[in-house]
């Protein structure tokens, strides 16, 4: 009798341990609900941008001030974009499966790390890129560049040094990377 006891309350710990896995559903919630601002947070400043622009497109000054605004807005959706992807890879590495392209699907935490690794270095090369364009040749924009560089390139390293098949798995199921 007794040893039927030890198995049904061993059952119930499993069964509470199983569920604790929804605890999860704050971290998608919260990381949805933020890339949806941000996204609509990009939005609303590409509509404000464009509208305020349409009537200077001929002015070199208006037009390279339209051009820093549109990378840095790109740098939004970027940001969005990663919490989106950790979202969605979240939801279905804890809760279930979604139905989404191949290449957006998430099979491992690993995989998760990477696809963020990848949004990271873009993001990085977008916020140089910003300051590139708003450069005026008075800051050192050097020191600025080589911290990028080497976030990337350690970032770069890790990714293939601890992932080296991950990445590639995109490309197997003929999905964009």
């Amino acid at each position: 009798m007794s040893r039927r006891k030890g198995k049904a309350a061993m059952d119930f710990v499993n069964r509470i341990i199983s569920q604790t896995r929804y605890m999860v559903i704050v971290a998608v919630v919260a990381s949805l609900a933020l890339a949806a601002t941000l996204f609509l947070f990009g939005a609303v400043a590409a509509a404000r941008i464009i509208a305020g622009t349409v009537g200077a497109l001929g002015d070199a000054t208006q037009t390279k001030a339209f051009a820093i605004a549109s990378v840095e807005i790109a740098d939004f959706f970027l940001i969005a974009t990663a919490l989106y992807i950790v979202g969605i890879g979240l939801y279905e590495l804890f809760i279930r499966d979604v139905d989404l392209p191949p290449w957006l699907t998430i099979t491992s935490l690993e995989e998760l790390k990477q696809r963020l690794i990848s949004v990271i270095v873009v993001a990085l090369a977008v916020a140089f890129l910003a300051q590139v364009a708003n450069w005026d040749g008075a800051a050192n924009l050097l020191p600025f560049g080589a911290a990028i560089a080497a976030v990337v390139v350690a970032l770069g390293a890790f990714s293939f040094l601890k992932y080296p098949r991950v990445g590639s798995s995109a490309h197997k199921h003929g999905g964009a990377p």
